[in-house]
């Protein structure tokens, strides 16, 4: 009894050493936002007195909830010493001073946290609240790993310490700390696995089942002990590896740091994400930082909308970008769909230059654009008028771009009577889902009501959305694209800018209106040298709808975001103002006629395209499909080939296996072993734990067997205790071959179709393989080992 008292005890000390060792390693992913690692020794030390003092009252036997409240009082003795001992009583006990002091401390650091950008510097309070959180995790990871000898449920609070961590260093470089941590929670799982070993010792048959040998402590380690640690160190790897090896999923439209592009295979990178959760994270991140500068000689700059995609499918579930990509871009000016010549338009001039800190793949450009200028292998994205990166590594990262475009100033009187757009274009930008839900069209025909025309309706709407409605801009609101997230938002009447942009879309493609969604930013802050500086807060999403004649127009239906059009203006000319606004002297003429409809829209041609909805200009993945007949044939036939193989091959391992252990001249054991990988065939899991006849008497009775198939798995487990305890002269000769299968017979008779199915070509036993796998390699490293010491032993200084 004394002996096993002990184990317990190393044991717990184990336990608990491994869990500190956990919880620093996971509190290593703070390192990058606390400025220097002095606060790591101190955490490393202040966890190691908590985790001493829960060691000391366990030896001595004190009730667990005793040893919690001894370790909360080391730890709260600790941290007044180190943050509060002009306050405290002898510079170590705690009284209300020094609760005042941790008040004001905890106040002061979640302001410096709010207000430092990354690392942030060690202040008393963020020193706090670092301290004090490390050393209630590691409470918490010790409770739960030594007290309640629940070692893996001791990595919630672990996992909860370094997603913390990971959610706002937001670095890809992150990886070292993410594998210090989880090697820190593999030793804790090791730990307590041993424990589980130390109490119960040796272990009969099961899963996993291999060559056992004993430590140096006297306690029996298995091929599972040492397959543990070894599946352990591959799953951590194969943690990190993964995402060099998978194709990268980036981190959505604005992606600071990716430089996937259309040369990646994948040319709908940029213009195919969802930039809900994209936007959602800029605009969250507590500081602002500069990604683009622009110069412009524009006469109204606060309509200097930088677009970098438009989204013109909504399928119910999300917007997205059409792939209208071409290799070669036209020759400028490029044309401005359905904008008419009545229109007054300035040519404006922008130069743009990025940040290094600024990398994607499509260029953040004022519409519309009439040509760009810049070096390198760009495509041209017809749908969003600007360009997209044609090859990997091609990214706007610190470069400087010049854009020409148009300065579009409509009237009201141009919008409130603009004609009926061509059939194609109201036929393809009006398309909503079937299961739209009729809330989102009621709610449109109820704001619009009593408007004559689409332009008083656009405006109806917008004016809902930033005055009347009641709506609230809230960054922190879940977002969502689908039609039921539309009419959350409506109930609810909070959200952020995709919120807005994209109900108002929505809404519009209801009333008929041609509409769709741009992405991009607002045109940023003017600087005193008369740049402008457009920050990650800048990132927006606005409402566009087709007016014939004068093309695409912006609505910004966001309330406090953005700047209202002077179109929408409530001090703009009415539909009743026949009086055109006369031209300034620098405007010109657009470059583009009024386009002439065409006859036939074919699904995903592009309706705006000069009217000409026939062939459209080829993109990289004709060239793709163009290419692909050849190949696929081939691809198909060895690609099919293969997944036949693999799902044949558990059926022929098996069946392989069954043979060779029911041989005429085969034992009991072999023949033992077929029958309980039958029974987990079946479901019926083996049990390290039970005995042959234990085991026995759990198939019988789970599978309901009876008669002869319950008599023959019985004779089956008497067979296998007289060949392992018998002596050798007075074991009967048994042949457990027909027992076996009549035992089989048994199984497959009362289980249903599906299970019988599965049995035959995914049998759970042929997990057995990878044991086969690691035995055979286990003997072959031996004997490779022997035939070195041989060599080596037969060497003359051997000899000598």
């Amino acid at each position: 009894m004394d002996g096993e008292m002990n184990g317990l005890m190393d044991g717990g000390i184990r336990l608990a050493c491994a869990a500190w060792l956990a919880t620093l390693a996971a509190a290593g992913a703070l390192l990058p936002l606390i400025d220097g690692a002095d606060w790591l020794v101190s955490a490393a030390l202040l966890l190691a007195a908590q985790t001493a003092a829960g060691m000391l009252t366990r030896r001595r036997g004190i009730p667990a909830a005793v040893t919690v409240g001894a370790q909360v009082l080391v730890s709260l003795l600790l941290l007044t010493l180190v943050c509060a001992r002009d306050d405290a009583v002898g510079g170590l006990l705690p009284g209300p001073d020094v609760g005042d002091r941790f008040g004001r401390l905890i106040s002061s650091g979640a302001e410096d946290i709010g207000d430092s950008p990354a690392p942030a510097p060690a202040t008393d309070g963020i020193m706090l609240l670092v301290l004090g959180g490390v050393l209630l995790i590691g409470l918490l990871a010790d409770v739960l790993a030594v007290t309640l000898r629940s070692a893996a449920s001791a990595g919630l609070p672990l996992l909860a310490l370094y997603s913390v961590a990971a959610g706002v260093a937001r670095d890809d470089a992150g990886w070292p700390y993410f594998l210090v941590a989880a090697a820190g929670y593999l030793v804790l799982l090791l730990a307590g696995g041993r424990g589980r070993l130390g109490r119960w010792g040796r272990f009969f048959t099961g899963p996993g089942q291999g060559r056992t040998r004993v430590n140096d402590q006297g306690i029996v380690v298995g091929a599972r002990v040492r397959a543990g640690r070894r599946i352990g160190a591959v799953t951590l790897g194969v943690a990190v590896l993964a995402p060099v090896l998978l194709p990268s999923l980036g981190e959505g439209l604005f992606d600071l740091d990716g430089d996937d592009g259309p040369g990646t295979g994948d040319s709908s990178a940029v213009t195919s994400v969802n930039p809900v959760i994209a936007l959602q994270d800029q605009l969250n991140r507590p500081q602002d930082q500069r990604l683009l500068t622009y110069r412009t000689d524009s006469p109204e700059p606060s309509e200097l909308y930088l677009r970098v995609v438009a989204l013109d499918e909504f399928d119910g579930t999300e917007w997205r970008s059409s792939e209208w990509h071409e290799a070669t871009p036209p020759a400028p000016p490029w044309p401005v769909p359905g904008l008419a010549s009545t229109v007054p338009v300035t040519g404006v001039t922008t130069v743009i230059e990025a940040e290094d800190t600024h990398r994607q793949t499509s260029l953040p450009v004022p519409y519309p654009a009439q040509s760009i200028e810049t070096d390198g292998d760009w495509w041209y994205d017809r749908g969003s008028q600007t360009l997209i990166a044609g090859r990997e590594g091609l990214t706007t990262q610190g470069r400087t771009y010049e854009v020409s475009h148009l300065l579009v100033e409509p009237t009201a009187e141009q919008l409130a009577n603009a004609p009926a757009p061509p059939p194609e274009v109201t036929d393809y930008y009006t398309r909503v889902p079937g299961d739209l839900p009729e809330e989102v069209r009621a709610t449109a025909v109820e704001v619009t009501e009593g408007a004559a025309n689409d332009y008083e309706r656009a405006v109806a709407l917008q004016t809902w959305f930033t005055r009347d409605g009641g709506f609230r801009y809230d960054t922190a609101v879940e977002s969502g694209t689908g039609g039921e997230a539309i009419v959350r938002f409506l109930e609810d009447r909070e959200g952020f800018c995709v919120h807005f942009a994209f109900a108002m879309a929505a809404m519009a493609r209801a009333l008929d209106i041609p509409a769709q969604v741009a992405v991009g930013f607002t045109p940023g802050t003017r600087q005193p040298d008369g740049t402008y500086e457009v920050g990650i807060h800048n990132a927006h999403a606005w409402p566009e709808l087709y007016f014939e004649g004068v093309g695409w127009v912006r609505f910004e239906p966001t309330p406090g975001q953005g700047s209202l059009p002077s179109y929408t203006r409530p001090d703009t000319a009415g539909p009743g103002d026949s009086t055109p606004r006369e031209p300034r002297d620098d405007e010109t003429s657009p470059s583009t006629s009024e386009p002439s409809p065409s006859t036939s829209a074919p699904d995903r041609c592009d309706p705006q395209a000069g009217g000409d909805c026939g062939e459209r200009p080829k993109t990289p993945d004709d060239d793709e499909n163009e290419a692909g007949p050849a190949l696929w044939p081939l691809l198909w036939g060895g690609g099919g080939l293969l997944a036949v193989c693999l799902a044949a091959g558990p059926l022929l391992w098996r069946s392989r296996v069954r043979t060779r252990r029911l041989l005429p001249d085969a034992g009991p054991l072999p023949a033992w072993r077929e029958l309980v990988d039958t029974a987990w065939d079946y479901g019926i899991t083996p049990l390290a734990s039970e005995t042959p006849r234990q085991a026995a008497a759990r198939v019988v009775r789970v599978a309901g067997l009876t008669g002869e198939p319950a008599e023959a798995v019985g004779r089956g487990a008497l067979a296998v205790e007289e060949e392992l305890y018998a002596p050798r002269g007075a074991r009967p000769e048994r042949r457990l071959v027909h027992d076996v299968r009549t035992a089989r017979e048994g199984l497959r008779g009362g289980a249903g179709r599906l299970e019988r199915l599965r049995a035959l070509l995914l049998p759970r036993s042929a997990l057995r393989v990878t044991e086969a796998a690691a035995e055979r390699r286990a003997t072959a490293v031996a004997g490779l080992r022997a035939r070195v010491a041989r060599l080596s032993a037969r060497r003359p200084w051997r000899r000598a």
